[in-house]
């Protein structure tokens, strides 16, 4: 892509992943990113970074959360701008190796549920330099310094696992999760990505938590496979293990299969938009086992219910880079789930451009 006039335009697809004959004719937004003034978050980044809007001591608080190297920690600031490093959080009891808090989403009672990505090393493959992805859920009520542990909520069979991979990183499992309430506050959507060693089940996809579940998550959550939502499987020694879910876009060129390229999407960031009136994705696209990166991507949907509803990912940005989100500007919503016409485009805990929705 070229900068034109001072911004990226990036015009609209009218294809989609899996989509409905409706979906197919809804005509689609488009976006232009607009250089900014380069912020970056005051704190190392290598995840998604979830933010809280809440009133304390009478005075509204921003409250992000940082993740590197499977330790998170706490910022806060008056707006996304003036953020201030909090110091570490603790989540109890500790699950052990590492902890990302990618996804965070605020009760009504103040209470705030946070869904984390767990790496442990891939030691039933017999290789402790690659790593097994979980999703796991916690929940906090003093403001994100202390989480409890709500246990494993998806977690992908072991006869998924690539032990003999030429990744990088890691031989399977699910990870780099997103949560989305939806409106009437009845369910809540999770999108992830999936890095099983079968290509048909790689890619990125979505999941589903009734909200009355929120506390008691382990064991409910169900997974969107080929139209319906299916439950997991209670093992023997009492592991549940979700179902491979139906990936919203198949990979072209599988992880895992010997050779260095690769092909696929993963990293969901999604948000609302209020001046869209739609639920918007942000993607990173791997072009090879090593996670470099061939551009960030977006895709919408008017609806969390019915993943066929998703368009098909356009490039928004050619620049090699992971965990593209969005910062809402508005004072008191605007979150990496809220945001308006113009809002910060951030990538890896850094921001230069705003990115404005066209419709």
């Amino acid at each position: 892509m070229r900068f034109l006039a001072g911004f990226l335009l990036v015009g609209a697809s009218l294809t989609s992943f899996l989509a409905t004959p409706r979906a197919q004719f809804d005509p689609l937004p488009s976006v232009r990113l607009v250089p900014a003034p380069p912020l970056t978050l005051p704190a190392d980044v290598d995840s998604n970074v979830p933010m809280v809007w809440e009133l304390v001591g009478g005075v509204w608080r921003l409250f992000a959360f940082a993740s590197i190297n499977g330790a998170p920690s706490r910022l806060m600031g008056p707006a996304v701008d003036r953020m201030q490093h909090g110091g570490p959080v603790a989540l109890v009891p500790d699950p052990g190796d590492g902890v990302w808090i990618q996804s965070i989403v605020p009760d009504e009672n103040g209470t705030w549920y946070g869904y984390y990505h767990h790496e442990r090393p891939a030691d039933g493959c017999g290789r402790l330099d690659r790593f097994i992805l979980r999703l796991g859920a916690a929940r906090s009520t003093d403001q994100g310094r202390t989480w409890r542990d709500l246990g494993i909520i998806l977690e992908a069979a072991p006869e998924t696992l690539a032990c003999a991979t030429p990744n990088l990183y890691v031989a399977g499992g699910v990870g780099d999760v997103s949560a989305m309430l939806a409106p009437d506050r009845t369910d809540l959507f999770l999108f992830f990505s999936q890095y099983s060693r079968i290509p048909a089940e790689q890619g990125v996809a979505v999941a589903r938590l009734a909200w009355a579940d929120r506390d008691a998550p382990v064991g409910r959550v169900l997974v969107w496979v080929n139209g319906a939502w299916l439950p997991p499987r209670r093992t023997s020694e009492g592991v549940w293990l979700s179902p491979a879910g139906t990936p919203l876009a198949p990979v072209t060129r599988p992880w895992h299969d010997g050779a260095p390229e690769a092909d696929a999407f993963w990293g969901p960031s999604v948000h609302w938009n209020r001046y869209l009136e739609r639920y918007v994705m942000l993607l990173s696209r791997a072009r090879d086992e090593d996670f470099n990166s061939s551009g960030i991507y977006i895709s919408y949907a008017r609806t969390l219910r019915d993943p066929r509803q998703w368009s098909a990912p356009r490039k928004i940005l050619d620049r090699p880079a992971w965990y593209p989100q969005v910062a809402g500007l508005d004072p008191k919503t605007g979150t990496d789930r809220d945001a308006g016409r113009r809002s910060r485009f951030f990538v890896q805990g850094r921001s230069d451009y705003y990115i404005d929705f066209l419709r």
